[in-house]
């Protein structure tokens, strides 16, 4: 898992750490929340698409600094997030809204909500580079109990779509097919699979 850092670099250790895989595609996002303190307000808005582990990263920052989460976001009511923010100004405790976009590309409502997440500062999560595709495949795997081999990951990282659904899909895939066929996961195998629904091209 070349590139993978620890995370957060300078909080208590926790176990659930290793839950969430930083590299080059978010580590921006991770730093950011890391240095909270110095937001302007006491307030971030978190978008990503989704598989991305927003949540995830959401959630272990909350129970490190013991803000508040407010997750999807633009399915949940205004006047609530409005409240959540002032009250973190208030306490002093951050609060951060993990959504699908940030406004204005999210429409909201109610103008003194959008005055507030307009002050807020905003980070995406971007699409997943290969170290954090290759660690992903890597961990998938195990957890599934399939043996995937370095030069499989490797061929993978190569040829999928670099976004987590691809990716879930394609382990999704191989895992039936490692079962139907009774085969060990081999690049023959991935690349029959994947071809037959579109995931990669036959001749390579």
């Amino acid at each position: 898992m070349s590139g993978q850092l620890a995370l957060p670099f300078d909080w208590p250790a926790d176990p659930r750490d290793d839950e969430f895989l930083v590299t080059g595609s978010n580590i921006r996002a991770v730093q950011q929340l890391e240095r909270w303190s110095t937001w302007p307000v006491m307030s971030l808005v978190l978008t990503g698409p989704r598989k991305s582990g927003r949540s995830l990263l959401a959630r272990i920052f909350v129970a490190k600094s013991g803000g508040e989460l407010i997750d999807d976001a633009e399915r949940q009511s205004e006047t609530a997030i409005f409240h959540a923010w002032n009250r973190a100004q208030e306490d002093r405790r951050p609060v951060v809204i993990v959504a699908d976009a940030a406004p204005p590309e999210w429409p909201i409502k109610l103008p003194d909500l959008r005055s507030r997440l307009a002050a807020s500062p905003t980070v995406r999560l971007g699409a997943p580079d290969e170290d954090l595709m290759r660690a992903l495949f890597e961990r998938q795997f195990l957890h599934r109990h399939l043996d995937a081999r370095p030069d499989l990951i490797e061929w993978l990282v190569k040829r999928i779509e670099r976004t987590h659904v691809a990716l879930l899909r394609t382990v999704d895939l191989l895992d039936e097919a490692a079962l139907e066929s009774r085969k060990r996961l081999s690049i023959p195998l991935a690349r029959a699979t994947l071809a037959r629904v579109g995931l990669v091209d036959a001749s390579t």
